[in-house]
């Protein structure tokens, strides 16, 4: 059975893990509404993707 002869210090430890944090969302601009939106996706305040309208959205009155 695999046993480690030493304690791993927090050091080494911390530096093994140094790639496991979680990244930030990446968001864009909307070019027609100047809304910020997710890559790749229809807007969700003016429903455009690549300049062109493609889902229509309910106002809220």
């Amino acid at each position: 059975m695999a046993v480690p002869k030493k304690k791993t210090s927090k050091s080494r430890r911390n530096m093994r893990r140094s790639h496991h944090a979680l990244k930030g969302s990446a968001y864009v601009e909307c070019p027609n509404c100047g809304e910020m939106t997710r890559p790749h996706n229809v807007c969700g305040a003016c429903g455009h993707y690549k300049d062109r309208e493609v889902a229509g959205v309910a106002t809220a009155t």
